[in-house]
């Protein structure tokens, strides 16, 4: 069993006919994903290796029930994209795209509160079901199918982590790069109660950074909601106050959303917290003996 995406999961790509679109689409369907449609406005009747191509998202669902979209459009039109989406009755969608302007996303978040579909990003590498689907841009080599769920608000550290996992044979059931921007679709609180409820999941990670206060909320929820041993891992420890470091919400301000705040409160919910990236596979182990 897996979260968000599976092997129920139908993709169509909007933006399948741009070269970073093509490639990570071919690796997703390599991988075993069913891709069933791209979508390049002024490009229907055409094919990216038997993949056939629409105006619209509208179009791509209608003809070939796609139920999952992933987006590599520029940033300009990357909110548009997503909306189309969710218009079209699409239930999941990945913006891989970065750099999507704060006000943008404000009225994605908007729009989107109240429907069915789901986000995820945007400004992130997607999600991997190990051995079933990957949507995204996670390099399938470094995952093996297994018990372990996994949510990041960094990209970078779902690679390093999910690999040492890998090499020490702690496989994982999904992995879930969140994005880094303020304004985000999926959050830790989504997918932990996801995680919480799958059944093929033993343990979860979750790894976040400085800024805002997600991790915070996340530790409330732990407490509260979460039966499953939780190990985390906050990047930034010794980030300077008042500069903004890696993503877009990754600042901290005064005493809030520093890394050891997030820390001390993941902490205080029972949650096992490594000082270093390297650690977390380690407190994993440990907990799964």
């Amino acid at each position: 069993m897996s979260i968000l995406v599976g092997a129920d999961t139908r993709l169509l790509v909007q933006g399948l006919t741009g070269k970073e679109g093509t490639f990570h689409t071919l690796r997703n369907r390599a991988y075993g994903t069913e891709v069933v449609a791209g979508v390049t406005p002024g490009k229907a009747g055409q094919d990216v290796e038997g993949i056939p191509v629409f105006d619209t998202v509208a179009d791509a669902v209608r003809e070939t029930d796609a139920n999952t979209s992933m987006i590599f459009v520029p940033p300009r039109f990357a909110a548009e994209a997503i909306l189309e989406s969710a218009d079209a009755g699409v239930g999941l969608v990945v913006c891989i795209t970065e750099g999507i302007p704060v006000a943008d996303m404000a009225l994605v978040h908007s729009f989107l509160t109240g429907r069915a579909t789901t986000l995820i990003g945007p400004n992130c590498p997607g999600a991997i079901s190990p051995g079933v689907a990957n949507v995204g841009i996670i390099p399938p080599e470094v995952c093996m199918p297994g018990r372990v769920g996994f949510v990041s608000r960094s990209g970078t550290l779902v690679y390093q982590i999910v690999h040492e996992l890998t090499q020490r044979g702690i496989g994982q059931s999904t992995c879930v790069g969140m994005g880094g921007d303020p304004v985000h679709g999926i959050g830790f609180i989504e997918a932990l109660a996801a995680f919480e409820a799958d059944v093929a999941t033993d343990l979860m990670i979750m790894t976040g950074e400085i800024g805002g206060d997600d991790e915070e909320r996340a530790a409330d929820y732990i407490a509260k909601q979460v039966t499953k041993p939780v190990v985390a891992y906050i990047a930034g420890f010794e980030a300077p106050p008042g500069k903004r470091m890696g993503h877009a919400g990754a600042i901290v301000t005064g005493s809030k959303g520093t890394a050891a705040a997030k820390a001390e409160a993941l902490e205080a919910a029972g949650v096992r917290v490594a000082r270093d990236p390297s650690q977390v596979a380690e407190l994993v182990q440990v907990a799964l003996t």
